[in-house]
């Protein structure tokens, strides 16, 4: 609720911007026009990943995934870590941090090991790894369109490198820290039942089929609505109480739109003039890194999509927008509201009764956000 009020105060401030004419009409309708399928695709992916957990769908794949680690803290270690990467590059970030975490933490509890490195692990993927395709971050469906929507593939060329490196840099501080109780070994639980299996197919055929749709090159919302709409159907016919208002997103999307509207219109009043002089220009590796580290900070100061939507203009070419997404992707690793998932991810895990402290975690960010970012950005460089 405090998210849905904040974003309310900031469509209100932005409509008084644009009530007293400091944000012009066409600027707003301009707006509308770029952010209104980004908004659309969220909400659908979101029921989506919703009515598949409810069918049973990640907690079957986390519980197959305990088997296959045959006993090594290690092995489920890695075998979480693939699930949780593959889940954020082609569901988002938010499926990771809200619906696997809570999955992972009962893996993790069922066989006897420590939550934490787990639960820690499925956040920063959730941020770090969301940079190889659009669908992944709401980041990256904005920096698409202001490359000028390359497809998913030519996005995922330009970002691969930089992905790999903001996957691996995070894993590899979590072992470190971790490594006794991922050294361990586990008892295997038993198989849980699926409570519908027609349900269960179901949510699984549909997600399988949505995961290439989603970088076939059709615009994102399209495959994502129709998925919802036929799970939608699904649910009606055999668990109808499912489907209820909870699942839409409304306050990040009442968030969302107000951040975009507040930040167009200080961009409106000269915020771009003061950001570009801070951000730099160029393209050389000391300008790229400086550019996703004024990403990394804003984003740690005022929440990930802001920052980007602050600095976007200050970017100007693919490479630099690129520089820009490892910033606001891999850098909100150290303040609790640096982006949204985190806190969600947060949330989950205080309902289940597993305690992090902020000041742990804002310890252990500083560590591993700036690493993160300066890696994968002279990863890119090089690339370039």
């Amino acid at each position: 609720m405090r998210t849905a009020i904040v974003g309310a105060a900031l469509l209100v401030a932005g409509a008084v911007a644009a009530a007293i004419g400091i944000l012009p009409p066409s600027a707003v309708f301009e707006l509308w026009d770029r952010v209104w399928p980004i908004l659309l695709f969220v909400l659908a992916i979101t029921v989506v990943t919703e009515l598949a957990a409810a069918a049973g769908l990640f907690t079957v794949i986390a519980q197959r995934t305990a088997r296959w680690g045959r006993g090594r803290a290690w092995a489920l270690w890695l075998l979480v870590a693939l699930f949780a990467t593959l889940s954020t590059i082609f569901l988002s970030l938010d499926t990771t941090a809200v619906l696997l975490t809570p999955v992972v933490v009962v893996l993790a509890r069922h066989s006897g090991l420590d939550p934490l490195p787990f639960a820690l692990t499925t956040v920063w993927l959730a941020n770090a790894g969301s940079l190889l395709l659009p669908v992944s971050n709401l980041t990256n469906l904005l920096a698409q369109h202001a490359m000028g929507d390359p497809s998913p593939f030519a996005f995922a060329a330009l970002m691969a490198a930089p992905a790999v490196v903001a996957i691996v840099v995070p894993l590899a501080v979590i072992f470190v820290l971790y490594r006794r109780s991922l050294l361990a070994r586990y008892r295997t639980g038993s198989e849980v039942d699926v409570d519908d299996p027609v349900l269960f197919r179901w949510s699984a055929v549909v997600v399988g089929a949505l995961v290439p749709l989603l970088v076939s090159g059709l615009p994102v919302w399209m495959p994502a609505v129709g998925a919802a709409i036929v799970l939608g159907a699904v649910f009606m016919v055999r668990r109808g109480g499912v489907l209820r208002i909870g699942l839409l997103p409304w306050q990040l999307i009442v968030l969302a739109s107000g951040l975009f509207l507040f930040i167009e219109a200080l961009h409106a009043v000269g915020l771009g003039t003061v950001l570009a002089a801070v951000s730099g220009e160029g393209e050389s590796p000391l300008a790229l890194l400086r550019l996703a580290l004024t990403g990394m900070a804003g984003a740690n100061a005022i929440d990930n999509l802001p920052a980007y939507l602050a600095l976007e203009p200050s970017a100007g070419s693919p490479l630099r927008l690129a520089a820009l997404l490892i910033g606001v992707n891999a850098g909100p690793l150290i303040t609790p509201w640096a982006s949204l998932a985190t806190l969600l991810w947060h949330q989950r895990l205080t309902s289940m009764g597993v305690e992090i402290r902020w000041r742990r975690y804002v310890v252990l960010g500083a560590i591993v956000a700036p690493l993160t970012v300066v890696l994968s950005t002279l990863a890119l460089a090089l690339v370039a």
